[in-house]
């Protein structure tokens, strides 16, 4: 790793006093210079000074120590020394390893968490509680109470805690984070380390960013010092108020390298809320698989910027289902909020009142459909299933090559099931040949892989491929949609038309 150093400007004493009777010697432009630099800095360092606004929040930021208890398996006795093939080497060994014992430790972790109800609610991130036996809160003046667990939601890396206390504890309120915009102040305070009561400041450095966490990823990027401990912990505006939950860091040292992550207000409070209702989360729910809306995609399907969430999928029983949503539908708004990338959707989604009718924007076949849809609770053990449309199904064995896709097809039957080992829930066309020069090859595309629709259209014979490759053509698209089932599950790839 390489370490870049600025070395502050030093004048020493005794060219100081040297100066002192000297000072019309001086150049000017060197005596403006100092004099600006010394203005300079005492006028940053009286602007930037965080001092009231640490002095007032600071009490309402704890400390918290949780203890769990980690079974060892690796411990085990020895068994007794038999000769070789002895049958009582193999009672002994059968015996201790159905009894042996596994040795308990302890293990302990620190980590922060702030105050939002002077009745003793407190809130940290589920990592920092996860699998805890016990949790313990420590105040600013030491003080340490123990808390009971009222809800935790590892989606979001939220958990809410509560203590009870004879007086009433100091507690901060939320701000709104989508007010906030890149380059505003914040501070952070948690117990990095273990050293509590810590104070770092900095700037929002982005918003909206995806590391890849959870399904609602929208971290607020700060440069402001997020170190081990600091999870949990608040991250303010200038105002004093709550705008983020410090989560995550990106280091190779596992220290801050000035790229921390925290959780925006406008994802936690929902969260919070009903945590402290119920103890779990609610969220809204869809019932369709997504995918991104690339260039390629978007060429394909006549849109004129590749935005909006692709429907890949349509739960059984879904609301999707029963709003008459369809495989290949792309979303552009859900409840009047847009839809620009694919991940904002689940967002949106879960963040809608059950049981609430909100309109929804498509686009199908060219152009924009407007539909409703009653939006239902999100069950984490709902299984994504796809009804096969009713197709042909031939004795013929017949293969076609599409040449413009540098791909070889059989239609799929009973013989074509057996030769390529496919469910009897397979239905469309089989790609049999990949040429390693087509564009289909480009994708990925592989021998086995199944083609069930073609421009959005469902294969119902080999011509239907063929059909809507020069369908493609003459609207003077690049690319063709297919919809495939392939051993990374079912989505679409907008494959290039080569010449063919």
């Amino acid at each position: 790793m390489r370490y870049i150093f600025t070395w502050p400007f030093i004048i020493p004493a005794s060219l100081v006093l040297r100066w002192r009777g000297t000072i019309g010697q001086i150049p000017l432009f060197m005596l403006l210079g100092f004099l600006l630099m010394t203005s300079s800095a005492h006028s940053r360092a009286a602007g930037e000074s965080f001092a009231d606004l640490a002095q007032r929040l600071l009490p309402s930021v704890v400390n918290i120590s949780t203890t769990s208890v980690i079974k060892d398996p690796s411990v085990s006795p020895q068994i007794p020394q038999f000769p070789p093939g002895s049958p009582f080497e193999e009672f002994f060994r059968d015996f201790l390893e159905r009894n042996r014992p596994q040795e308990q430790r302890r293990s302990t972790s620190l980590g922060s968490g702030f105050i939002i109800e002077k009745s003793g609610v407190v809130i940290t991130n589920n990592h920092v509680i996860q699998d805890a036996q016990e949790i313990k809160v420590i105040l600013q003046d030491n003080t340490t109470l123990t808390a009971k667990l009222i809800g935790r939601d590892p989606k979001t890396d939220i958990a809410v805690l509560k203590v009870n206390s004879e007086k009433d504890l100091p507690s901060v309120s939320f701000g709104n984070s989508d007010q906030l915009r890149v380059g505003d102040w914040v501070v952070a305070i948690g117990n990095p380390f273990g050293l509590g009561g810590t104070v770092t400041a900095g700037i929002v450095s982005a918003r909206g960013r995806n590391i890849n966490s959870g399904p609602y990823d929208d971290f607020i990027q700060t440069d402001a010092s997020i170190n081990r401990g600091n999870s949990g912990g608040p991250l303010f505006n200038m105002r004093g108020e709550v705008v983020g939950i410090n989560s995550a860091i990106l280091s190779p040292t596992g220290g801050s390298v000035g790229i921390g992550f925290s959780i925006p207000t406008s994802t936690a409070k929902g969260v919070i809320d009903q945590l402290q209702r119920y103890g779990r989360t609610r969220r809204g729910w869809l019932g369709v698989r997504i995918q991104q809306v690339t260039d390629e995609i978007g060429e394909s399907l006549g849109l004129k910027k590749a935005s909006g969430a692709l429907v890949a999928e349509v739960t059984a029983g879904s609301p999707a289902e029963e709003a008459k949503l369809q495989e290949g539908d792309v979303i552009l708004s859900f409840n009047g909020q847009t839809v620009n990338e694919m991940r904002n959707l689940p967002r949106i989604v879960a963040g809608t009142k059950i049981g609430q009718k909100v309109p929804i924007v498509v686009w199908r076949k060219g152009k924009k459909k407007s539909l409703s849809v009653a939006v239902g609770e999100l069950d984490e053990k709902q299984a994504l299933l796809i009804k096969p449309g009713q197709q042909k199904d031939t004795k013929s064995t017949k293969e076609s090559k599409l040449p413009s896709l540098g791909l070889t097809l059989a239609f799929i039957n009973d013989a074509v099931r057996k030769q390529f080992k496919l469910k009897k829930s397979s239905r469309g066309a089989v790609i049999t040949f990949v040429d390693p020069s087509g564009t289909a090859a480009e994708k990925g595309l592989k021998k086995g892989d199944i083609i069930i629709k073609a421009g959005q259209t469902a294969i119902n014979s080999l011509t239907d491929v063929k059909d809507n490759i020069e369908k493609a053509v003459r609207e003077g698209r690049k690319s063709i949609l297919l919809y495939m089932e392939r051993q990374s599950g079912i989505g679409f790839v907008a494959i290039r038309i080569g010449q063919g």
